[in-house]
């Protein structure tokens, strides 16, 4: 299972938004200020999608994984809940990388929103959206973290 609040205060963070087809990848740079975009994974396979999220997290040498954690609006958990529960005990089965859970909602509208109001077209906003969406939560973690630190860069 996640290891829930273990994520220490340095080095770099993944940010990953698990889909049942699709499962976005997002990297936090050094100081953990800004998250960045990285890649987007084809895994129908819960297995497959944990060992290539254990894979890069080990290549990039990361300090944690942020996953996000698929409530319902009402703040419910749902079947994508348990499935994602189901990913991050495959994940954790693969590496010592702490894990962490970050709300997600809303992640995946504000991505394709971004992408709308950019002009991108429909093909190409499916090719994207999910790393984007990884991009928004680690950013969302990111922010909160620095924020709760009393961070003075925090906006």
């Amino acid at each position: 299972m996640e290891n829930s609040g273990t994520i220490g205060r340095d080095g770099r963070l993944l940010g990953v938004d698990y889909g049942e087809r699709r499962t976005g990848i997002a990297i936090s740079d050094g100081t953990r200020t800004i998250a960045f975009p990285r890649e987007t994974l084809e895994c129908p396979h819960i297995e497959q999608a944990a060992a290539a999220v254990a894979r890069i997290a080990a290549a990039e040498k990361v300090a944690g994984i942020v996953v996000g954690w698929p409530l319902n609006m009402d703040g419910s958990e749902g079947p994508r809940t348990a499935r994602t529960r189901q990913f991050m005990d495959e994940v954790a089965k693969r590496t010592d990388i702490p894990l962490e859970r970050c709300d997600e909602r809303l992640s995946t509208r504000i991505a394709e929103d971004a992408l709308i109001e950019a002009g991108t077209r429909r093909e190409k906003r499916r090719q994207v959206v999910d790393k984007l969406a990884a991009q928004v939560i680690l950013q969302g973690y990111l922010d909160r973290a620095a924020f709760a630190a009393g961070s003075e860069e925090f906006p």
